[in-house]
């Protein structure tokens, strides 16, 4: 007899990915031991393998289909009590972004093994992380330059070369916030000693949002990350600096674009850089162990209103942004700033940003203006996801002018001329604790699954 993990080893799949098997009821269900623990047979234990393998025997395609949307129906969407910052998802805070068990569901029923898999608004890459871990290859597409680099750190796998180059900057962090510490107890530790002498961004606005001691930390850092000899490794060590800027800046926090002071002091930097890449080094190892070499992941940096440079696809999964929801452009800002990137760039291509459908001009963005976005889209997306397949948008309701807006049904009608069908909305409840969006639609309680299928233009 075996045990559920033992199974899922067997199967080489995670123990998560194994129980939502025996809750579709896609494997057999075996029978329990006196304390309630599943006890699987060897003949059980064997079907699950191959159903991890795709050797179990395929149905029918519409009646498949048809399985597959009554078990997506009949799953609890609300993932309460679940746990969402395994694996390398919770290496960078990243607002607004959808918990792993949607995706993971939606990639298990609507793939199937060796399939492209498609977030067109991969925000931190939470569908490519799971797509690869269910022996997917991944695309991710985002006009959002400093998601790409979150996304490119969290599904690059780490060789032990890539480790050791980064546990001894973890080391030399560390020795140098120490040096500092007691330096301090007789003034200001002097940046001329920093032996990287990093470049600061050219900004008059760094000032502002940063104390000068901090400034000088900051860049650094950045030298030190810059200098890493692999592109996995760099895009990790610099993912980690993104994920401390906000918290030795001025700025409130991820969601709050207000200035405050948070008594701050010399070496914090370096311990907090230190902390961070030290956790995203064990994810990462704990990761590139998972995920198998076949498999592969391509991260697009570009404005979705311009058809992408994207290879066909077999499912597409993703969370939009909801219109008047949020703006990444203002809240990234000075991570943004730090890493040299087109904040500017970006804020003229992002969709749905709180300012742009805010705005009092005569010209501010509205229902239609997110309608005439999503046609554009639908139209290169029903040409790159094959006849057949499946695109998922985990998407609420907005609030524009005082007025709700009902998300779904804007891209319900998008989609239409490009040649999808809705074949199913299924409503779920938000965690407030997952999730967070400007205060002025703070009261969504609910999102839709939307599922669309791609039947080909007329």
């Amino acid at each position: 007899m075996y045990s559920t993990a033992e199974v899922a080893r067997m199967a080489s799949v995670h123990r998560d990915t194994l129980l939502r098997w025996l809750r579709a009821r896609v494997v057999p269900e075996p029978q329990r031991d006196r304390h309630g623990w599943r006890l699987f047979t060897n003949e059980e234990a064997k079907a699950v393998v191959g159903y991890a393998t795709q050797t179990t025997p395929a149905l029918p395609s519409v009646e498949r289909q048809l399985s597959q949307i009554d078990g997506l129906k009949e799953m609890d969407w609300d993932f309460e009590n679940a746990k969402t910052s395994y694996l390398t998802h919770g290496i960078h805070p990243y607002p607004a972004k959808f918990i792993p068990q949607i995706p993971n569901a939606l990639i298990q029923e609507l793939s199937s093994v060796g399939d492209t898999v498609a977030d067109i608004f991969c925000g931190s890459g939470t569908s490519l992380v799971e797509a690869l871990t269910l022996k997917r290859h991944a695309v991710g597409i985002d006009a959002n330059p400093l998601a790409c680099l979150i996304s490119r750190a969290k599904t690059n796998p780490v060789t032990d070369v890539d480790v050791e180059e980064l546990t001894r900057l973890v080391s030399k962090s560390v020795q140098l916030a120490d040096r500092i510490s007691v330096a301090n107890e007789g003034g200001l530790f002097p940046p001329e000693k920093f032996a990287s002498n990093g470049r600061r961004p050219a900004s008059d606005t760094l000032e502002f949002w940063f104390e000068p001691f901090v400034i000088e930390e900051l860049a650094e850092i950045l030298a030190w990350c810059r200098g890493l000899s692999s592109g996995a490794s760099r895009d990790l060590a610099l993912t980690a600096f993104s994920s401390i800027v906000v918290a030795v800046s001025r700025q409130d926090s991820d969601t709050r674009y207000v200035r405050r002071d948070k008594n701050l002091t010399p070496s914090e930097s370096f311990r907090r850089f230190a902390r961070s890449l030290e956790q995203a080094i064990r994810v990462a190892i704990e990761f590139s162990e998972i995920v198998e070499p076949r498999f592969t992941c391509r991260v697009i940096s570009e404005n979705l209103l311009k058809e992408p440079d994207m290879p066909p696809v077999d499912l597409v999964v993703c969370s939009p942004p909801y219109p008047n929801a949020y703006s990444y452009h203002l809240y990234h800002m000075t991570r943004m700033l730090w890493l040299g990137m087109d904040q500017p760039k970006f804020k003229q291509e992002e969709i749905g940003s709180h300012r742009k459908y805010s705005s009092n001009s005569k010209h501010a963005a509205n229902e239609e203006t997110f309608l005439r976005e999503f046609e554009t889209i639908m139209g290169w997306l029903g040409r790159k996801l094959r006849v057949g397949g499946s695109a998922c948008f985990v998407v609420g309701d907005s609030t524009l002018k005082g007025r709700k807006i009902n998300n779904a049904n804007l891209i319900v009608r998008a989609a239409r001329s490009a040649g999808f069908a809705e074949v199913a909305r299924i409503e779920r409840t938000l965690q407030t604790t997952k999730k967070a969006f400007n205060p002025s639609i703070g009261k969504i309680k609910t999102e839709n699954v939307l599922i669309l299928e791609n039947r080909g233009r007329a």
